[in-house]
């Protein structure tokens, strides 16, 4: 996606809402939208988490005087469920009770702040239980798709839960036999149920990526979603997209019995750049639930 579509995206997409408008009216993929929707959203809530902590007290007052919790939530475009956990905390509930409010509306403390916790809950796709295990579902699928790949084309791998406990970082795909693209051998594939952009990339380096390079030398990252048109990553590290990814047939190396990896023809994957990435200019969580705690 050219960056000026993704950044136009990123901007519209302020509500759940706007998700199905723009899918509706574009004709783009909505769950792609809501992927994009879901970067705004966390990004945001990080940046101004602790600027509606400090309005807390004001806001309770005026939630005692009457007002839902959700239109407060609303008027300060913030997400309803992080809202509602502030607020319980702010009238003195200890903070495993706030936890278990929102997993269990019926263990509120009285019938009012079960009704909006009800409300909040069904108004946030992002950080609710549902939209959590949405997130997570997305990430199991993308997992599956990686290892149906690497299982049509007979590529033997060990995956997280294999390696639990033998490095600091594991990749979701630690190849048996590297494959070879491009001259490039791959040792390591990782999967991303997300649209990498340039938050997103600098990120997932960090954290992630430029570990993996440091344990266990080449590999690829395949963000489902696609990523920006001019996206870089270190030399060492590929980047695909999902069509290209499942575009691509590989083979065995030849000491185990074949040869180079050959990529599809119709769209050969892109090859990574030894050039930096743009510097960052604030902090993004990586995923809902990723502004700072009660």
């Amino acid at each position: 996606m050219d960056r000026a579509t993704y950044q136009r995206l990123l901007d519209t997409l302020v509500t759940y809402e706007d998700v199905h408008r723009v899918a509706h009216q574009e004709h783009f993929d909505e769950e792609l939208l809501f992927v994009i929707h879901t970067h705004r959203v966390t990004r945001d809530a990080t940046r101004r988490f602790y600027v509606v902590k400090r309005q807390m007290p004001h806001l309770a007052s005026q939630w005692k005087r009457g007002r839902t919790m959700l239109e407060i939530a609303r008027d300060l475009k913030f997400p309803p469920v992080l809202l509602g956990q502030q607020m319980l905390g702010e009238l003195g509930i200890p903070r495993k009770k706030v936890w278990g409010t929102f997993l269990h509306p019926e263990s509120a403390p009285d019938a009012r702040i079960r009704r909006e916790v009800e409300q909040l809950l069904a108004h946030d796709m992002i950080y609710s239980p549902r939209g959590m295990e949405l997130q997570r579902e997305r990430g199991r699928r993308g997992e599956e798709r990686l290892q149906r790949w690497l299982d049509k084309h007979g590529i033997g791998f060990r995956t997280e839960k294999d390696l639990r406990g033998k490095y600091a970082k594991t990749p979701d795909a630690l190849l048996d036999e590297p494959i070879i693209f491009y001259g490039q051998k791959l040792t390591w594939i990782e999967s991303k149920a997300n649209f990498g952009d340039d938050v997103e990339l600098r990120k997932n380096l960090k954290r992630q990526l430029g570990p993996y390079t440091q344990l266990f030398g080449e590999g690829a990252v395949v963000y489902w979603y696609g990523y920006v048109d001019g996206a870089q990553s270190p030399d060492g590290i590929l980047l695909w997209d999902g069509d290209t990814f499942e575009g691509i047939t590989p083979i065995v190396p030849p000491h185990a019995g074949g040869s180079l990896a050959a990529p599809h023809s119709r769209d050969p994957a892109r090859r990574s750049t030894p050039a930096p990435l743009p510097s960052d200019r604030g902090s993004a969580p990586a995923a809902p639930g990723g502004a700072p705690p009660l």
